[in-house]
C-alpha cells in the first residue's frame, strides 16, 4: 500500500461505521464508568481499561503503522511500556549513547535497579555492534539530536541472530516517512506529541507491533501501571493526525531548502541533514525513508553565538520539543547532550520557506 493510500484510509477510517446523521469527527467521550448491568457484551467497562476516544486514535495509528497499536499519555510512557514488556531481571538492553537522553536516564535510574543491564552504542555503530547476550536492542534513527541514521533492516537481522528483539524509536520520522516494522523491527515506539499532534498542545505516544503476544504484554502494562491517555488528549491527536501528511510535505520540502542554504553559509559548521547528498547518512536514509524529515542540526562558533542567533530569529520559537507548526530552535548542550556548546537542533515548521529563510539569514548575519 502506498503512503497516499494509507493516509487516505486513515482519513476515512470512521466512514464504514457512520450512520445517517452521525458526526464525521469522533465525539469526545471522557466517561470513566459505563453502564454494566452485566459484563457480557459491554464494549467499555472502566476508563483505565479503554475509552471510545482512545480507540478512534488507535485505529488511525494502526492504519498508518500497519500493525496493532496501544496509546499512551506521552512518548516516554510508550518507551517505558515497550521496555518493561520485553525485559526482565538479568537481561541486557542495548541503547543508543547518542539518542534521546531521557531513555538513558530511565535505564540508569530505574531499569538498573530492577536488574537490567544497559550497554550503550553510538547510532552509527549499531550496524556492526556486538549484540551477544542482549534481550533487546533499542534503536533511534535518525538519532536525536545528532541525526545519524542506521540501516534498520541490517540492525534487525543482527539483533534477531543474537536472540534479541528490536525496538525502534520512530519519533523523528513517523510511520509516513519511515516504516521500521516493514524493515524487521519487532516494536515501534513514538512520541505523537511531535509531528502527529503537530500543534504543540498535546502529550501522546504509542507502541506498535505485529506480534500479538508482545502487544498483549504492552496493553497489560498500560492497564496495570495505569499509564493511560486522557480522552481530550486523544481527541486532539485525532484532529492533528488528519493534517499530518500535508504538514509533513511542507516541512520536509522547506527543510531541504533551509539545509542546502545553511550548508553554504560561512558561519555554519558541521551541518547534518540526511537529505543532503554530502551527508554521511544520505545513502541509508534514501533507501529506507520516503522523505528526509524536518530536523536539521548544525553548529555555530560557540554558546554565545548560538544563543544570540536563537534570540534574534523572529521566526524561531525556543522550545525543547519539535515537529510543530512553528519552526523551533534549541541549543541542545543546555540539557547535557554530548554536543558542542554551539550545537543547534532546528525543527522546520510550516512557515512559507522564503520568509523563514530571510529570518534565519538575518539572525545569522546580525
Amino acid at each position: 500500500m502506498t503512503k497516499g493510500h494509507r493516509f487516505a484510509d486513515m482519513l476515512h477510517h470512521r466512514g464504514h461505521r457512520l450512520g445517517q446523521g452521525d458526526p464525521v469527527s469522533p465525539p469526545l467521550v471522557s466517561a470513566t464508568t459505563y453502564h454494566l448491568a452485566g459484563l457480557e457484551g459491554a464494549a467499555f467497562k472502566y476508563g483505565r481499561m479503554s475509552m471510545p476516544t482512545w480507540e478512534e486514535v488507535e485505529e488511525q495509528l494502526a492504519i498508518l503503522e500497519g500493525a496493532s497499536v496501544v496509546g499512551f499519555p506521552s512518548g516516554m510512557a510508550a518507551i517505558s511500556a515497550a521496555l518493561f514488556a520485553c525485559l526482565k531481571a538479568g537481561d541486557v538492553v542495548i541503547l543508543p549513547e547518542d539518542g534521546y537522553y531521557t531513555t538513558r536516564l530511565l535505564a540508569d535510574r530505574f531499569l538498573a535497579g530492577f536488574g537490567v543491564t544497559a550497554r550503550y552504542v553510538a547510532t552509527e555503530q549499531m550496524e556492526v555492534a556486538d549484540f551477544t547476550g542482549a534481550a533487546v536492542v533499542f534503536l533511534e534513527t535518525p538519532s536525536n539530536p545528532g541525526l545519524d541514521v542506521a540501516d534498520i533492516a541490517v540492525v534487525a537481522r543482527r539483533a534477531h541472530a543474537a536472540g534479541a528483539k528490536l525496538i525502534v524509536d520512530n519519533t523523528t520520522m513517523t510511520a509516513l516517512l519511515q516504516r521500521p516494522l516493514d524493515l524487521g523491527a519487532d516494536l515501534v515506539v513514538a512520541a505523537d506529541t511531535k509531528a502527529p499532534g503537530g500543534h504543540s498542545d498535546v502529550l501522546y505516544g504509542h507502541v506498535a507491533g505485529r506480534d500479538a503476544a508482545v502487544m498483549a504484554r504492552v496493553a497489560e502494562w498500560r492497564k496495570l501501571a495505569g499509564v493511560v491517555p486522557g480522552a481530550f488528549e486523544a481527541w486532539l491527536l485525532h484532529r492533528g493526525l488528519e493534517t499530518l501528511e500535508v504538514r509533513l510535505s511542507r516541512m520536509c520540502a522547506s527543510a531541504m531548502v533551509v539545509a542546502e542554504r545553511l550548508a553554504a553559509h560561512p558561519r555554519v559548521k558541521a551541518l547534518r541533514y540526511p537529505g543532503l547528498p554530502a551527508d554521511a547518512s544520505y545513502k541509508v536514509a534514501k533507501a529506507q525513508m520516503s522523505d528526509f524529515g524536518f530536523l536539521i542540526s548544525f553548529e555555530l562558533e560557540g554558546e554565545a553565538e548560538a544563543e544570540a542567533f536563537l534570540d534574534r530569529c523572529r521566526y524561531l520559537t525556543q522550545t525543547t520539543s519539535f515537529g510543530g507548526t512553528h519552526s523551533a530552535g534549541e541549543r541542545r548542550a543546555r540539557w547535557g547532550d554530548a554536543v558542542a556548546p554551539g550545537f543547534i537542533r532546528l525543527s522546520v515548521g510550516i512557515e512559507p520557506v522564503e520568509s523563514l529563510w530571510q529570518a534565519l539569514s538575518e539572525a545569522l548575519e546580525a
